[in-house]
């Protein structure tokens, strides 16, 4: 169910999504103090192309830089990047068949407003649980 469900994701709204984050990875790397978010914004493309089967989670050995850089992060791109993925959520949950996928993109939001410090990894792995 995993695979299809992916596979309706990627052709219905993935692909423009990791496209996006992937625009915004190398707009970010352009500037050698911005690099860090284009890793983070990369890491989010690839959430963004295969969401199914995978969460994410909060490394606790993330230090203070990390929290800076949450905080610049959510003021210049997070918030919009979280009301993005709220608004595709709402639309795609208006039909009965769009309900997994506009929830997909519901969990997407906290990434999209805090990437650094958290890593994506299988839902069936032992770090999930």
């Amino acid at each position: 169910m995993k695979t299809l469900l992916n596979v309706l994701w990627l052709l219905l709204c993935g692909l423009w999504m990791a496209i996006g984050y992937v625009v915004a990875g190398i707009l970010c790397c352009l500037l050698i103090v911005t690099i860090p978010f284009g890793i983070a914004s990369f890491r989010m493309a690839n959430y963004a192309l295969w969401p199914f089967g995978r969460t994410v989670i909060r490394d606790p050995r993330a230090g203070a830089a990390s929290t800076v850089g949450n905080v610049i992060w959510l003021i210049f791109a997070g918030i919009w990047l979280a009301i993005g993925h709220l608004t595709t959520g709402v639309a795609l949950c208006l039909t009965v068949i769009g309900i997994p996928l506009g929830v997909a993109s519901f969990k997407m939001i906290p990434i999209a407003l805090l990437p650094l410090g958290a890593q994506i990894v299988s839902a069936d792995s032992p770090q999930a649980g």
